[in-house]
């Protein structure tokens, strides 16, 4: 029952700083006892009497659970230090230089399609990995893009840009070029 107690309040402790909110399930080590589930869970609902928050508590159930719910009244605490990642969104990931230049090689085509009669010369600024992929391993495909479209492409990495970043533009007036 010490054990119980102690998880109790540090239970408690716990929602308030780490601000939890929803529905909460606490599972304490098992008592046979009805009188010491029932100090735990006074307990429980004293030490959750300071909690700014509204939190409705269900007495322990016969299998050693206590169920409730909380209102959470402010951001949680790592919404307050932490900020999605700029260059993956929050995903935790970002592209290979493989998905890139498959993008990149996809909206060359549909750029060089769109422009064939007006410009013949492109620029490509990209990132020096994703630029080494290109030569390295698809440069058939663009030259195979070229001679279709009677084009020249031009490429420069700029160590700036991000993995999954690239520019298209004329080459000669610096327009960027949409698909």
């Amino acid at each position: 029952m010490q054990t119980n107690l102690e998880a109790a309040d540090e239970i408690a402790r716990q929602l308030r700083l780490r601000n939890v909110g929803g529905l909460i399930i606490g599972d304490f080590i098992d008592m046979k006892s009805r009188k010491d589930q029932q100090m735990v869970y006074n307990l429980m609902k004293e030490r959750l009497k300071r909690d700014k928050a509204k939190t409705h508590v269900l007495p322990i159930s016969p299998l050693g659970l206590i169920e409730m719910t909380r209102q959470r009244v402010q951001e949680s605490l790592s919404d307050t230090i932490y900020e999605n990642c700029p260059y993956c969104g929050g995903r935790g990931v970002v592209k290979t230089s493989m998905t890139t230049s498959v993008e990149l090689h996809r909206t060359l085509n549909t750029v060089m399609r769109k422009y064939q009669d007006s410009i013949h010369e492109i620029r490509v600024i990209l990132n020096p990995d994703v630029l080494k992929r290109l030569k390295e391993e698809d440069e058939e495909l663009l030259v195979e893009l070229e001679r279709r479209y009677a084009g020249r492409l031009m490429f420069r990495g700029d160590p700036t840009f991000h993995h999954e970043k690239f520019t298209i533009t004329d080459a000669n007036t610096g327009a960027e070029l949409k698909a």
